[in-house]
């Protein structure tokens, strides 16, 4: 049977050659510089080759080194960040503590100042819907407060308390067209009445006569009259006379001292009241009583 497939030469015989071959390239390599010419030209052909290999590591490398720059980088970023906005929190918060520490210093000199019974309140809610001026303030019948409170800030009166629950009260702004406060002009002592025009920076004086003693820049306190507000509070600096040579009285606009659209912390004012005790101080007769013998 003739075999499948034909037969060359060898193993033995390939690998004979072969050495043969190898022996007398050495021996002319050896004996003469034949082959360097071949071996530059072979070398100058895979030298592209030999970068082309070489090339995914050097860029691996170049790439692992640039993401880890760009990651020092991001994350150093983010830690300057995160203590910029520490920073910046903290000092917001001094600013917020300072402001804080500036009112309530207001606030504790004109209980000093002013000779009246002071509670401090914070403010819980607004409404200054056209035309109904009101706000809620987070202290109520439980700390003694009662209907027809004055209410101020800082800077003057701002309303009185209309309703008061256990834990909160209602206060009707001066700004509210329903209310009507007694003022007197700090300068001349001239009396009238401030009334609230539904605009939360106006009041109105609508019962002066044209030819009142009143300019823009008089301060507009409280008179006393009627008992709800105690003489001598800020209530408005007058902003506009206008008057009306065809009617009786003068057209006569004021802005409020309080800021009522920026209210915090508030005082309600005990006045014409049993004033509830700011500090409980013993009573002379029961100090002398308690005094050992």
């Amino acid at each position: 049977m003739k075999p499948l497939f034909t037969t060359g030469a060898s193993l033995n015989t390939r690998l004979l050659v072969t050495v043969i071959l190898s022996v007398s390239l050495l021996i002319t390599d050896r004996q003469s510089n034949l082959l360097d010419n071949v071996r530059n030209v072979i070398s100058i052909l895979l030298y592209p080759i030999e970068r082309l290999v070489n090339l995914p590591p050097q860029l691996n490398q170049t790439l692992s080194d640039s993401l880890l720059s760009y990651q020092d980088v991001v994350t150093e970023n983010t830690r300057l960040k995160e203590q910029q906005f520490i920073a910046q929190t903290k000092l917001l918060k001094l600013a917020a503590l300072e402001k804080e520490n500036i009112r309530l210093q207001a606030l504790l000199g004109n209980s000093f100042t002013l000779g009246e019974q002071l509670l401090t309140a914070e403010l819980l809610a607004v409404n200054l819907a056209p035309y109904e001026h009101t706000i809620a303030l987070n202290k109520g019948s439980r700390f003694g407060i009662h209907k027809n409170q004055p209410v101020i800030s800082v800077n003057g009166v701002v309303g009185q308390v209309t309703r008061s629950t256990p834990m909160r009260s209602e206060v009707l702004l001066i700004s509210d067209p329903s209310h009507a406060i007694p003022v007197q002009i700090n300068r001349n002592g001239l009396y009238s009445i401030a009334v609230g025009s539904g605009q939360i920076n106006q009041l109105n004086l609508p019962y002066l006569p044209n030819n009142s003693d009143i300019r823009p820049g008089d301060l507009l306190i409280t008179s006393g009259l009627g008992g709800t507000f105690p003489q001598g509070y800020p209530v408005a600096t007058v902003t506009a006379v206008t008057p009306q040579p065809d009617k009786p009285f003068a057209i006569i606009t004021a802005t409020p001292k309080a800021q009522l659209d920026r209210l915090r912390e508030l005082l309600v004012v005990w006045s014409n009241t049993t004033p509830i005790p700011l500090l409980n101080t013993p009573e002379p007769s029961s100090a002398q009583n308690n005094e050992p013998d």
